[in-house]
Protein backbone atom coordinates (compact mmCIF):
# COMPACT_ATOMS: atom_id res chain seq x y z
CA UNK A 1 0.00 0.00 0.00
CA UNK A 2 2.79 2.44 0.88
CA UNK A 3 4.54 1.81 -2.43
CA UNK A 4 1.37 2.64 -4.30
CA UNK A 5 0.93 5.83 -2.30
CA UNK A 6 4.51 6.87 -3.03
CA UNK A 7 3.92 6.31 -6.74
CA UNK A 8 0.75 8.42 -6.81
CA UNK A 9 2.49 11.86 -6.63
CA UNK A 10 4.96 10.80 -9.32
CA UNK A 11 2.18 9.55 -11.59
CA UNK A 12 0.20 12.74 -11.03
CA UNK A 13 3.21 14.92 -11.85
CA UNK A 14 3.96 12.85 -14.95
CA UNK A 15 0.37 13.14 -16.16
CA UNK A 16 0.46 16.92 -15.73
CA UNK A 17 3.78 17.16 -17.57
CA UNK A 18 2.44 15.09 -20.47
CA UNK A 19 -0.69 17.26 -20.67
CA UNK A 20 1.33 20.49 -20.70
CA UNK A 21 3.71 19.13 -23.34
CA UNK A 22 0.80 17.95 -25.49
CA UNK A 23 -0.84 21.38 -25.41
CA UNK A 24 2.49 23.02 -26.30
CA UNK A 25 3.01 20.73 -29.30
CA UNK A 26 -0.55 21.29 -30.49
CA UNK A 27 -0.03 25.05 -30.24
CA UNK A 28 3.22 24.84 -32.22
CA UNK A 29 1.52 22.72 -34.89
CA UNK A 30 -1.35 25.21 -35.23
CA UNK A 31 1.17 28.05 -35.41
CA UNK A 32 3.14 26.30 -38.17
CA UNK A 33 -0.01 25.48 -40.15
CA UNK A 34 -1.27 29.05 -39.80
CA UNK A 35 1.95 30.52 -41.20
CA UNK A 36 2.04 27.96 -44.02
CA UNK A 37 -1.65 28.08 -44.87
CA UNK A 38 -2.00 31.86 -44.95
CA UNK A 39 1.47 32.37 -46.45
CA UNK A 40 2.28 35.00 -43.84
CA UNK A 41 5.45 37.06 -44.31
CA UNK A 42 8.19 36.49 -41.69
CA UNK A 43 8.02 40.12 -40.62
CA UNK A 44 4.38 39.61 -39.60
CA UNK A 45 4.55 36.13 -38.09
CA UNK A 46 7.59 33.88 -38.55
CA UNK A 47 7.33 30.12 -38.31
CA UNK A 48 8.38 28.25 -35.15
CA UNK A 49 11.45 27.01 -37.01
CA UNK A 50 12.45 30.60 -37.82
CA UNK A 51 12.07 31.57 -34.16
CA UNK A 52 14.27 28.65 -33.08
CA UNK A 53 16.86 29.65 -35.69
CA UNK A 54 16.80 33.27 -34.45
CA UNK A 55 17.15 32.10 -30.85
CA UNK A 56 20.24 30.12 -31.81
CA UNK A 57 21.68 32.96 -33.90
CA UNK A 58 21.30 35.49 -31.10
CA UNK A 59 21.87 33.02 -28.26
CA UNK A 60 24.61 35.08 -26.64
CA UNK A 61 22.55 38.28 -26.67
CA UNK A 62 19.51 36.41 -25.38
CA UNK A 63 21.53 34.72 -22.64
CA UNK A 64 22.99 38.02 -21.43
CA UNK A 65 19.60 39.73 -21.69
CA UNK A 66 17.90 36.95 -19.76
CA UNK A 67 20.49 37.17 -16.99
CA UNK A 68 20.20 40.98 -16.79
CA UNK A 69 16.41 41.02 -16.79
CA UNK A 70 16.24 38.02 -14.48
CA UNK A 71 18.55 39.74 -12.00
CA UNK A 72 16.42 42.90 -12.03
CA UNK A 73 13.18 40.93 -11.71
CA UNK A 74 14.48 38.60 -9.00
CA UNK A 75 16.13 41.30 -6.91
CA UNK A 76 13.14 43.60 -7.36
CA UNK A 77 10.79 40.86 -6.20
CA UNK A 78 12.96 40.16 -3.16
CA UNK A 79 13.09 43.84 -2.20
CA UNK A 80 9.34 44.16 -2.71
CA UNK A 81 8.78 41.20 -0.37
CA UNK A 82 11.02 42.75 2.30
CA UNK A 83 9.69 46.31 2.02
CA UNK A 84 6.09 45.21 1.55
CA UNK A 85 6.21 42.85 4.53
CA UNK A 86 7.65 45.56 6.80
CA UNK A 87 4.97 48.04 5.73
CA UNK A 88 2.30 45.39 6.25
CA UNK A 89 3.55 44.77 9.79
CA UNK A 90 3.35 48.51 10.50
CA UNK A 91 -0.18 48.63 9.06
CA UNK A 92 -1.25 45.65 11.19
CA UNK A 93 0.05 47.27 14.37
CA UNK A 94 -1.48 50.70 13.75
CA UNK A 95 -4.96 51.07 12.31
CA UNK A 96 -4.48 54.84 12.08
CA UNK A 97 -1.39 54.50 9.90
CA UNK A 98 -3.15 51.87 7.81
CA UNK A 99 -6.13 54.12 7.17
CA UNK A 100 -3.88 57.12 6.46
CA UNK A 101 -1.28 55.51 4.19
CA UNK A 102 -2.96 52.57 2.48
CA UNK A 103 -4.90 54.78 0.02
CA UNK A 104 -1.56 56.10 -1.26
CA UNK A 105 -0.35 52.53 -1.78
CA UNK A 106 -3.46 51.90 -3.87
CA UNK A 107 -2.87 55.16 -5.75
CA UNK A 108 0.69 54.10 -6.57
CA UNK A 109 -0.66 50.82 -7.94
CA UNK A 110 -3.15 52.58 -10.22
CA UNK A 111 -0.56 54.87 -11.83
CA UNK A 112 0.54 53.36 -15.19
CA UNK A 113 4.11 52.14 -15.03
CA UNK A 114 4.85 53.72 -18.41
CA UNK A 115 4.13 57.08 -16.78
CA UNK A 116 6.39 56.42 -13.79
CA UNK A 117 9.41 55.10 -15.70
CA UNK A 118 10.31 58.35 -17.54
CA UNK A 119 10.15 60.32 -14.29
CA UNK A 120 12.38 57.83 -12.52
CA UNK A 121 14.90 58.10 -15.35
CA UNK A 122 15.04 61.87 -14.81
CA UNK A 123 15.53 61.40 -11.07
CA UNK A 124 17.75 58.30 -11.08
CA UNK A 125 19.34 58.21 -14.53
CA UNK A 126 19.84 55.48 -17.13
CA UNK A 127 21.03 52.91 -14.62
CA UNK A 128 20.23 49.46 -13.31
CA UNK A 129 18.83 50.93 -10.13
CA UNK A 130 16.10 52.66 -12.15
CA UNK A 131 14.99 49.31 -13.55
CA UNK A 132 15.12 47.93 -10.01
CA UNK A 133 12.99 50.75 -8.59
CA UNK A 134 10.33 50.30 -11.27
CA UNK A 135 10.26 46.55 -10.60
CA UNK A 136 9.82 47.08 -6.86
CA UNK A 137 6.97 49.54 -7.42
CA UNK A 138 5.15 47.10 -9.69
CA UNK A 139 5.55 44.21 -7.22
CA UNK A 140 4.82 46.11 -4.02
CA UNK A 141 1.02 46.27 -3.87
CA UNK A 142 0.22 42.52 -3.98
CA UNK A 143 2.73 41.94 -1.19
CA UNK A 144 1.43 44.70 1.07
CA UNK A 145 -2.22 43.87 0.42
CA UNK A 146 -1.86 40.12 1.01
CA UNK A 147 0.47 40.27 4.01
CA UNK A 148 -1.66 42.92 5.73
CA UNK A 149 -4.74 40.76 5.23
CA UNK A 150 -2.88 37.74 6.62
CA UNK A 151 -1.62 39.59 9.68
CA UNK A 152 -5.13 40.79 10.49
CA UNK A 153 -6.90 37.50 9.71
CA UNK A 154 -5.90 35.75 12.92
CA UNK A 155 -8.07 33.25 14.78
CA UNK A 156 -10.09 35.01 17.49
CA UNK A 157 -9.80 32.16 19.98
CA UNK A 158 -6.04 32.03 19.59
CA UNK A 159 -5.83 35.80 19.94
CA UNK A 160 -7.90 35.68 23.14
CA UNK A 161 -5.64 32.93 24.52
CA UNK A 162 -2.55 35.03 23.87
CA UNK A 163 -4.15 37.94 25.73
CA UNK A 164 -5.20 35.62 28.56
CA UNK A 165 -1.58 34.58 29.10
CA UNK A 166 -0.41 38.19 29.00
CA UNK A 167 1.44 38.04 25.68
CA UNK A 168 2.67 41.40 24.45
CA UNK A 169 2.34 42.84 20.96
CA UNK A 170 5.76 41.55 19.91
CA UNK A 171 4.99 38.01 21.08
CA UNK A 172 1.61 38.05 19.33
CA UNK A 173 3.27 39.31 16.17
CA UNK A 174 6.06 36.71 16.13
CA UNK A 175 4.10 33.72 17.43
CA UNK A 176 0.62 34.29 16.04
CA UNK A 177 0.30 36.90 13.31
CA UNK A 178 3.39 36.21 11.19
CA UNK A 179 2.85 32.42 11.03
CA UNK A 180 -0.76 32.97 9.97
CA UNK A 181 0.35 35.43 7.28
CA UNK A 182 2.90 33.12 5.60
CA UNK A 183 0.38 31.64 3.15
CA UNK A 184 -0.84 35.15 2.29
CA UNK A 185 2.75 36.25 1.69
CA UNK A 186 3.39 33.37 -0.69
CA UNK A 187 0.19 34.13 -2.60
CA UNK A 188 1.27 37.75 -3.01
CA UNK A 189 4.79 36.70 -4.03
CA UNK A 190 3.40 34.35 -6.68
CA UNK A 191 1.34 37.19 -8.13
CA UNK A 192 4.30 39.55 -8.04
CA UNK A 193 6.65 37.03 -9.68
CA UNK A 194 4.98 37.65 -13.03
CA UNK A 195 4.66 41.38 -12.43
CA UNK A 196 8.39 41.59 -11.69
CA UNK A 197 9.28 40.51 -15.23
CA UNK A 198 6.79 42.97 -16.71
CA UNK A 199 8.16 45.82 -14.62
CA UNK A 200 11.78 45.02 -15.46
CA UNK A 201 11.17 44.79 -19.20
CA UNK A 202 9.04 47.95 -19.34
CA UNK A 203 11.75 49.84 -17.44
CA UNK A 204 14.37 48.50 -19.85
CA UNK A 205 12.34 49.83 -22.77
CA UNK A 206 13.05 53.33 -21.45
CA UNK A 207 16.44 52.88 -19.79
CA UNK A 208 17.86 51.01 -22.78
CA UNK A 209 16.92 53.82 -25.13
CA UNK A 210 19.46 56.08 -23.50
CA UNK A 211 22.19 53.72 -22.39
CA UNK A 212 24.06 51.05 -24.30
CA UNK A 213 25.21 49.56 -21.01
CA UNK A 214 21.80 48.03 -20.43
CA UNK A 215 21.65 44.57 -21.98
CA UNK A 216 18.26 43.41 -20.71
CA UNK A 217 15.58 41.76 -22.83
CA UNK A 218 13.62 45.01 -22.97
CA UNK A 219 16.60 46.77 -24.53
CA UNK A 220 17.09 43.97 -27.05
CA UNK A 221 13.41 43.95 -27.96
CA UNK A 222 13.46 47.71 -28.54
CA UNK A 223 16.37 47.39 -30.96
CA UNK A 224 14.98 44.35 -32.77
CA UNK A 225 11.58 45.97 -33.14
CA UNK A 226 13.19 48.85 -35.00
CA UNK A 227 14.54 46.41 -37.59
CA UNK A 228 11.33 44.33 -37.83
CA UNK A 229 13.15 41.28 -36.48
CA UNK A 230 9.95 39.53 -35.45
CA UNK A 231 11.59 36.13 -35.07
CA UNK A 232 14.12 37.49 -32.57
CA UNK A 233 11.36 39.40 -30.75
CA UNK A 234 9.35 36.22 -30.25
CA UNK A 235 12.48 34.44 -29.04
CA UNK A 236 12.98 37.21 -26.48
CA UNK A 237 9.32 36.87 -25.51
CA UNK A 238 9.83 33.20 -24.71
CA UNK A 239 12.97 34.08 -22.75
CA UNK A 240 11.01 36.56 -20.62
CA UNK A 241 8.35 33.90 -20.04
CA UNK A 242 11.08 31.56 -18.85
CA UNK A 243 12.16 34.15 -16.27
CA UNK A 244 8.61 34.49 -14.97
CA UNK A 245 8.14 30.73 -14.74
CA UNK A 246 11.47 30.38 -12.93
CA UNK A 247 10.56 33.01 -10.35
CA UNK A 248 7.12 31.47 -9.87
CA UNK A 249 8.70 28.04 -9.46
CA UNK A 250 11.15 29.31 -6.84
CA UNK A 251 8.35 30.94 -4.86
CA UNK A 252 6.23 27.80 -5.13
CA UNK A 253 9.15 25.65 -3.96
CA UNK A 254 9.69 27.88 -0.93
CA UNK A 255 5.97 27.81 -0.21
CA UNK A 256 5.75 24.02 -0.29
CA UNK A 257 8.96 23.23 1.60
CA UNK A 258 10.98 25.70 3.67
CA UNK A 259 8.25 28.09 4.80
CA UNK A 260 5.71 25.35 5.41
CA UNK A 261 8.13 23.55 7.73
CA UNK A 262 8.97 26.82 9.48
CA UNK A 263 5.26 27.51 10.02
CA UNK A 264 4.71 24.08 11.58
CA UNK A 265 7.64 24.56 13.94
CA UNK A 266 6.55 27.95 15.22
Amino acid sequence: MSARRDDEPTASWLAKAIAVAAVAWIGIAIWELLVWGLDLPPALLPSPRAVVAAAYKYRLELAKGTIATGAAAGLGLLLAVLVGSMLAIVFSLSSKLRLALFPYIVFLQTVPIVAIAPLLIIWSGYRFRTVLIVTVIVCLFPIINNVTAGLLAIDKQQSDMFRLYGAGKLQRLLRLQIPSAISYLMLGAKTSSGLAVIGAIVAEFFVGNGSSSSAGLGTLMTGWQGFNMTDALIAALFASTLIGLTLFGIVHLLSSTVLRRWTRNV
